[in-house]
């Protein structure tokens, strides 16, 4: 479990808890399906598991993007995986010839890719 990780769920966690004392880490937990003390461990970066479905559910939760959520756990979405590994050497280099650009050109090729423009 990476420390963003932990400290980020915590964060948001706690952020809404103050508006809305639903967000407790019980009451967080059991409506995502996971006991109270694993999500304590979670948020202290103790555990080092945590499924897709739960990271989905969290995110859900959190009201946050579950791609951010999953990255921060080390982890891709099954969808994105399983488009790297249909063409892997394709993605590979799209992924490095993207990684160094600024937020507004990358946004920029994938409005041109969506919309046919290319």
């Amino acid at each position: 479990m990476t420390k963003p990780f932990s400290e980020y769920i915590k964060a948001r966690r706690e952020e809404l808890r103050k508006r809305d004392r639903r967000f407790s880490q019980r009451q967080v937990a059991l409506r995502i399906g996971i006991e109270p003390s694993y999500l304590s461990k979670l948020e202290r970066g103790e555990q080092v598991h945590l499924s897709e479905e739960k990271v989905r559910a969290l995110a859900r939760e959190l009201d946050v993007d579950p791609d951010l959520l999953l990255a921060l756990n080390g982890k891709i979405s099954g969808d994105l995986g399983e488009a790297i590994r249909k063409r892997p050497q394709l993605f590979a280099q799209l992924i490095r010839e993207l990684k160094d650009l600024p937020d507004h050109a990358v946004l920029r090729i994938v409005r041109e890719v969506r919309d046919g423009n290319w």
